[in-house]
């Protein structure tokens, strides 16, 4: 959460009319990094400058298709990411995937009910 413009432009009114970084901080309870990066820059930022691109949608769409029941860190190593990036990709695309117990690879094939041999 970001503190009120009307906050800022107090705190910064009070640098100009002679207290320090230090004092500021201090009567303010905060950090004297925030007051000087609020000199620097008085609006908070409110959106990113580019778009995240680590894992391209199209790529990433590809692979579950190609791959539906492969979990996060197997597609990370398919993709060159990791598995926090993969979680959040696929949060980003609306990507829920639920397993099929009849083809997970942690049960036995005995247990899911799917024949091994013929």
């Amino acid at each position: 959460m970001t503190y009120s413009l009307d906050f800022r432009m107090q705190v910064l009114k009070s640098l100009d009319e002679g207290m320090t970084f230090a004092e500021a901080a201090e009567f303010y309870n905060l950090s004297p990094t925030t007051i000087q990066n609020w000199k620097r820059r008085v609006h908070s930022k409110t959106t990113r400058q580019t778009k995240p691109t680590k894992i391209p949608d199209d790529v990433l769409l590809n692979d579950v298709k190609e791959h539906p029941d492969d979990y996060q860190y197997e597609r990370a190593r398919r993709l060159n990411c990791s598995k926090t990036g993969i979680y959040h990709a696929l949060k980003r695309l609306g990507i829920s995937q639920k397993k099929d117990l009849r083809t997970s690879k942690s049960l036995s094939d005995q247990k899911s009910g799917v024949s091994g041999k013929a």
